[in-house]
């Protein structure tokens, strides 16, 4: 026998030790044959106990949602009489913390022992009709539907409801008496406003609607509510003015949410990464906001809004690019200064994207664009630098986006200090040590404070975007810089958002919808809705609605 078979047959008998310890398997099918229920009691898949039903049997009733929302120990388990009748016994479930405790006494609990037989003082109580009687006398609530599905008792359980079951009826009833404890409405901190509305969105979706619905009282309105997330059954609302959307939008957005099979939706930025039509561009294809004004704005345009249990912010479609440059108070302002205003944002936003790589660009290629003064200027700040103009820009950008990002992650009371003072000192020091030019200090500090003229999801895109503008700079010069914003326009000119022209009403040109782009026209002039978007309902408001004064003076 050789060497090498010898050496076979003993790692094969030390093997198999290890096969065996490790890779056996139990009675239940699972490795190491560890039980995962007690034993007893029935074991329930996800897809096992979604397609039961109840049974007119209350103990088995209770078994099946006690083994499916086994180990929780804050899911409450209440057993009783109904009117003090010992044939008929109920059980009601819910959850502690997610229900009003007192809805759960007062309404609920006090109407099926105490005031059941004042409901009803001609009629005997049966078994038989205990379910109609407590559904149409009894509860003193302001919400009740009725199932048979185990599923959908669950997920009510889950979502704050209480669950009733009733002996010998084969369904629950379903009460809506949700109470969790709630943040209040306050101020938008991501997009403050001057003048408008200071409402912002909250965390609870029915908190969310009813801002929309007290701003659009139109029974055109519509909510349509999807269940999205195999774990977490995440309730997503649909929202659109039916008459004004195109009909195709809403079809559309409904078939992409409906193709969304996660475990998870925690936020409105995980629907957001799944409904895009380009994930790949660095500029959002869907908008997102935390005002309802500006959200009902979108809707009374032709847009669709989505909201997400659990966030403030609410998501719109489809987006254009200008909207950027747009923000609720320019519409609640005088239109020639929100014009102005307008015209400084886009300046920012040029400013943002090619200041730093116009500097890098000129001064290492196209000395002769400067004047000989600031030339000189510029040259006696850098004859003590000892790194190049690229790396000095890239440093001081680098390092103004950790301010950036620490002054965020930061305590709001440490965070501005931090941004502030950390620029201030570090700039003042890297001067002095003769490491980077004032120049250099005032471009980039610049290029920041125009970062944050516009929206903060744009101006993302164009932080990373400045980067790559900066290489190509310090490659080619000017003509780097120009080529990369011809292939940024390119981009943005193959861009769609659920089928609208990303840059529209620019490409393509439609000339009656520029009155609300770079500037904004009087609101007696806008007369019709985007063409592009608004299909069905053009016209925004009646003409002639410009103000003209009296042709006399009132008399006194």
């Amino acid at each position: 026998m050789s060497i090498y078979s010898t050496g076979v047959q003993k790692m094969a008998v030390f093997r198999k030790p290890l096969k065996v310890r490790f890779m056996r398997r139990g009675k239940n099918g699972r490795r190491g044959g560890f039980p995962t229920d007690q034993p007893g009691q029935p074991v329930f898949s996800d897809a096992s106990w979604n397609d039961l039903v109840l049974s007119p049997d209350l103990e088995a009733n209770l078994r099946q949602i006690k083994s499916v929302l086994s180990k929780s120990s804050d899911v409450i388990y209440r057993e009783f009489l109904f009117a003090q009748n010992e044939q008929i016994r109920l059980a009601l479930i819910y959850v502690d913390g997610l229900t009003d405790k007192s809805q759960v006494s007062e309404q609920i609990m006090r109407a099926l022992v105490l005031e059941a037989p004042m409901a009803v003082p001609e009629q005997e109580i049966t078994r038989a009709r205990a379910l109609s009687i407590i559904k149409q006398r009894v509860l003193c609530i302001h919400q009740v539907m009725e199932t048979d599905k185990l599923q959908d008792v669950i997920h009510a359980i889950l979502s704050g409801d209480t669950v009733l079951l009733v002996d010998g009826h084969a369904c629950a009833l379903v009460s809506g008496a949700r109470g969790w404890e709630v943040r209040s409405i306050t101020d938008p901190e991501a997009e403050p406003t001057v003048r408008g509305s200071r409402e912002s969105f909250v965390e609870t979706l029915r908190t969310n609607t009813s801002l929309i619905r007290r701003r659009i009282k139109s029974p055109s309105l519509k909510i349509e509510t999807f269940r999205i997330g195999e774990i977490t059954n995440t309730d997503v609302a649909v929202i659109y003015i039916e008459g004004i959307v195109n009909s195709k939008l809403v079809e559309e957005v409904k078939s992409r949410l409906e193709k969304i099979k996660v475990g998870a939706v925690l936020e409105s930025g995980n629907i957001e990464e799944l409904i895009e039509d380009n994930p790949f561009s660095p500029f959002p294809m869907v908008n997102h906001t935390e005002k309802p004004d500006r959200v009902a704005a979108m809707l009374l345009e032709g847009r669709v809004a989505i909201l997400v249990d659990g966030t403030p912010f609410a998501l719109t479609v489809p987006n254009l690019f200008v909207e950027y440059l747009q923000a609720s108070e320019d519409y609640y302002e005088r239109f020639i200064f929100a014009s102005a205003v307008r015209l400084v944002r886009f300046f920012s936003m040029i400013v943002s994207l090619t200041l730093p790589s116009l500097y890098i660009a000129v001064v290492s290629f196209h000395h002769e664009l400067l004047p000989t003064a600031l030339l000189l200027s510029i040259a006696a700040q850098r004859e003590a630098v000892p790194f190049p103009v690229f790396v000095e820009v890239l440093v001081m950008e680098l390092t103004f986006e950790i301010l950036r990002e620490a002054g965020i992650r930061l305590p709001r009371q440490i965070g501005q200090a931090v941004s502030i003072v950390g620029a201030l000192v570090l700039g003042e020091a890297a001067v002095r040590a003769g490491l980077v030019a004032a120049a250099t200090v005032i471009v980039v500090a610049f290029t920041g404070i125009a970062s944050f003229t516009f929206f903060y999801s744009a101006s993302i895109a164009f932080r990373l975007i400045r980067f790559i503008m900066m290489v190509l700079a310090a490659v080619m010069g000017l003509y780097g810089l120009i080529t990369g914003l011809a292939v940024i326009g390119i981009h943005l000119c193959t861009l769609r958002s659920f089928g609208v022209p990303y840059l529209s009403p620019l490409v393509p040109t439609t000339a009656v919808d520029l009155k609300d782009t770079f500037y904004r026209a009087p609101l007696w002039a806008m007369l019709t809705r985007p063409r592009l978007i608004a299909r069905q309902n053009q016209e925004r408001q009646e003409r002639g609605l410009k103000p003209i004064p009296p042709e006399t003076r009132p008399k006194r």
